[in-house]
């Protein structure tokens, strides 16, 4: 069992408490390098970062500036961002798991084919089965041990600072939090009239 807890900094902290106990978590609206780190840090069991979110803010950003296909595959938004987090966890060890999930088309599922888990869509992977095309592993621990990247890490002050200079992970990060908010109010109402 794993507890879905947003990737906040008072998430994470809580988080990190939770582990201690011996209670799994699963950090969620995670849409930046800052969080994950500070998850990997926190050692948590698993991240869920949101490949198809950040595609969305990036293509609405650019309006009819976007290119589709130049953003694709490898050069999709969110890919990227799911790329630097595992590379990252594999070149320094790190122990949590990168779930890749809310993908918006086969072609993000592919480019990130050897991620850790993939949480895919019953609509996605019937176009999956329905191909012929071989489905080559795509990340690899081993490949990213050779990276030249260095380590990171991020106190509270440098975490928000690093998260607002992001403004599609402040932006899709309180959205998440919003949209919580609204199911929280649910289930109470819920429980409220099961009494």
């Amino acid at each position: 069992m794993l507890i879905k807890v947003a990737a906040t900094w008072e998430g994470i902290q809580a988080a990190r408490a939770l582990q201690r106990e011996g209670i799994h978590c699963n950090l969620t609206l995670l849409f930046s390098f800052c969080q994950a780190v500070a998850c990997g840090d926190a050692e948590v069991t698993l991240i869920s970062p949101f490949v198809g979110r950040i595609y969305d803010w990036y293509k609405k950003a650019a309006g009819a500036k976007w290119d589709e296909a130049a953003n694709a595959g490898v050069n999709d938004p969110g890919v990227k961002s799911v790329t630097q987090i595992y590379a990252y966890y594999k070149k320094f060890d790190i122990g949590t798991e990168v779930m890749g999930a809310s993908f918006r088309n086969v072609g993000q599922i592919v480019a990130l084919a050897g991620c850790d888990l993939l949480t895919i869509s019953p609509e996605l992977l019937a176009q999956l089965q329905a191909s012929d095309a071989p489905l080559e592993r795509r990340l690899d621990p081993q490949a990213s041990k050779a990276q030249c990247t260095h380590a990171e890490t991020y106190g509270e002050a440098a975490f928000r600072y690093a998260l607002n200079e992001d403004a599609m992970a402040t932006e899709k990060l309180a959205e998440g939090i919003r949209a919580f908010a609204v199911d929280a109010a649910k289930l109470d109402a819920m429980i409220e009239a099961m009494k």
